[in-house]
């Protein structure tokens, strides 16, 4: 839990320095957004192979070693610097270098929780309260992290050397990664399949990892639902707050109306947390799902500043037990020998996503108006939010009285949201004594 903060607080401080000295060294207004999608589309496709790794090799040292490599090549920039001078080419470069270092190490670190939950003593609540206090923490450092990276250029002037603060957080996070029980790291490998060369190899244990997320219920429901989401916070965040905002002649109120949304989704975790095991998921999930289509619908609106400003509060404050739930669900019927390549799948949706909606509704507010794009966004939110209510794998959400989700495996077959599998995944939850043990985080 302390790397995992160490490193968002290390992105955070980073996402507030990089574009300051990226913009002093190019003096082009369009190079941070060039090296922002270039990165994204790095991390995108470095998520389609990442699972492997972390399937494959002990995941404390792929984390270890993640950051590692991370704190080198942020290090490097000032070194960089001071040698030759940055431009817009090594900006690209080890932007693109970073993003996918940093992708192997958070898929091992996602991987590594529930194993973590199952070796220490909290009963079986455990896991929900682990990821809940999480989104709590990593909520809280999203809103601290670019915060005190301005705070740093404000006292110490811009300079590529306040990098080497993002290079420590990532040292101490391995460091804090490497003393964790070495237990929490072995992966249980799976029977070679003879013949098999290791290209064709590292395919056919990908395609396992997309066809388990593609046929099983709850994993393909809860990526779509949080893929969907993700989208739309982005466009939220990046186009409708900032021009609605700049529109009304109240440009600070941007930054605090997205500071209520992660402040609202950090009360939401919180509460989660201190719930677990009173409130059944299915109530915390129907109030994340009908808070989040609400706000959203007044979002829409784009009435008045304080209308949008509580709106924004109200969907964090749904959205983050909600997505607490199915994070919860996912890591709970995806079998651990292939939690890497499951998680590096949906980690690759979820940065696709954003992508792939920015530009077009981008483009939207421009030609037809900031209300029709945002009226999009509530439809599409809406959509999402009934059809995920009206599911029938979202319906029944909490464990059985008798299962203790620390307990022991399960059969395939009373997993509830689960399509038969094929040889190749068969193959898999045979090799794997826990592969379906219910506990385990996202």
């Amino acid at each position: 839990m302390s790397s995992y903060g160490l490193s968002l607080l290390g992105k955070g401080i980073a996402s507030a320095v990089l574009p300051l000295l990226v913009l002093d060294r190019t003096g082009d207004v369009l190079a941070a957004g060039v090296i922002a999608t270039a990165t994204t589309a790095a991390s995108a496709a470095t998520g389609l192979v990442s699972g492997l790794l972390v399937d494959r090799f002990d995941r404390r040292w792929v984390s270890v070693v993640s950051d590692l490599l991370a704190a080198l090549s942020v290090a490097s920039l000032p070194l960089i610097d001071a040698w030759v001078g940055l431009n817009m080419g090594w900006f690209l470069a080890l932007g693109v270098l970073g993003a996918v270092i940093r992708v192997p190490g958070m898929t091992a670190h996602e991987s590594l929780l529930p194993v973590l939950a199952r070796l220490t003593p909290g009963g079986p609540r455990r896991l929900e309260r682990l990821i809940a206090v999480r989104e709590a923490v990593g909520n809280v450092l999203v809103l601290a992290g670019p915060g005190l990276g301005g705070l740093m250029v404000w006292l110490l002037g811009l300079s590529p050397a306040l990098l080497l603060v993002n290079a420590a957080t990532s040292l101490l996070g391995a460091a804090l990664t490497l003393v964790l029980d070495p237990r929490c790291g072995v992966v249980e490998r799976e029977p070679a399949v003879p013949g098999r060369g290791p290209v064709r190899a590292a395919a056919a244990d990908l395609l396992v990892g997309w066809r388990f997320l593609a046929r099983n219920r709850i994993v393909l429901g809860a990526s779509a639902i949080t893929a969907v989401f993700a989208a739309v916070m982005s466009v939220l965040q990046t186009v409708v707050m900032p021009a609605y905002f700049t529109g009304v002649g109240l440009p600070a109120l941007a930054g605090l109306t997205l500071s209520a949304l992660a402040a609202g989704s950090i009360l939401g975790s919180a509460l989660y947390a201190a719930s677990a095991g009173r409130v059944s998921r299915r109530a915390w999930f129907v109030i994340g799902m009908l808070g989040t289509l609400t706000g959203f619908a007044l979002l829409a609106t784009l009435a008045e500043p304080w209308v949008v400003f509580a709106a924004a509060a109200l969907v964090g404050l749904t959205n983050g037990p909600a997505g607490t739930v199915l994070g919860v669900l996912t890591v709970e019927v995806t079998p651990d020998a292939m939690r890497g390549r499951v998680l590096g799948a949906q980690n690759t949706l979820l940065l696709a996503a954003p992508a792939l909606a920015t530009a077009p509704l981008a483009a939207l507010a421009d030609a037809a108006g900031l209300r029709p794009a945002a009226v999009v966004l509530a439809v599409l939110v809406g959509a999402t939010s009934v059809l995920a209510l009206f599911a029938p794998v979202f319906r029944d959400l909490d464990p059985h009285a008798d299962l203790d989700p620390h307990a022991g495996p399960e059969p395939a077959a009373g997993v509830p949201g689960t399509v038969p599998l094929g040889p190749a995944e068969s193959l898999v939850t045979a090799a794997s004594p826990t592969a379906n043990t219910l506990g385990g985080a996202r």
